[in-house]
């Protein structure tokens, strides 16, 4: 936490804006200021922060304390309270969500490929295990092909509207193909 406290009031002390207060983002949507802020909390592998839970009124009372007095103590205990909350938070998230498939992310280039392929090829799902099968003998080592395999017919019996365009495929080639996927 002293980590926290040392970086908060650096980054208070600083007045490199225009009218300044140290606000970077003056004109910029809330959410990507949040997203920016997040950065090198992300980068140095920290947690995110939010500020879920903080009163309004004691947010506002700590940002008037720096403008006004020249005082950030309130909106660095604000802070420091949120990210300790925050992080708490993000480890619960993390540990519900599990580890990453490491299949798919080994081969998640080859996912790609192939599913973008059956796409524009308009492969039926009584054609799709042969076509998958044939791609994976070129690019896949023998060890992982079973399981590259399944691994590509469950993505593709999950495609729908709201996920295909990760494949870089248009809307009107996903339609051909899931007209012929579902006959």
């Amino acid at each position: 936490m002293r980590y926290w406290a040392l970086f908060f009031a650096r980054s208070i002390s600083q007045e490199s804006t225009p009218n300044g207060k140290g606000q970077p983002f003056d004109d910029v949507n809330k959410r990507v200021s949040r997203l920016a802020a997040n950065i090198p909390l992300i980068k140095n592998n920290l947690s995110p922060l939010a500020f879920n839970d903080v009163a309004v009124d004691v947010h506002a009372a700590g940002t008037l304390g720096v403008y006004e007095l020249n005082d950030n103590s309130l909106l660095r205990d604000v802070f420091l309270w949120a990210y300790e909350r925050s992080a708490s938070r993000y480890k619960a998230v993390r540990q519900s969500l599990g580890e990453p498939d490491p299949v798919r992310l080994q081969y998640r280039l080859q996912l790609r490929e192939i599913v973008t392929d059956v796409i524009q090829e308009k492969v039926t799902p009584q054609a799709a295990v042969e076509f998958v099968e044939t791609f994976a003998a070129s690019a896949i080592p023998e060890a992982d092909r079973d399981v590259f395999t399944e691994m590509v017919l469950v993505e593709l019996n999950s495609l729908h509207d709201g996920n295909f365009a990760r494949y870089s495929v248009r809307p009107s080639q996903f339609a051909d193909w899931l007209t012929a996927w579902k006959r």
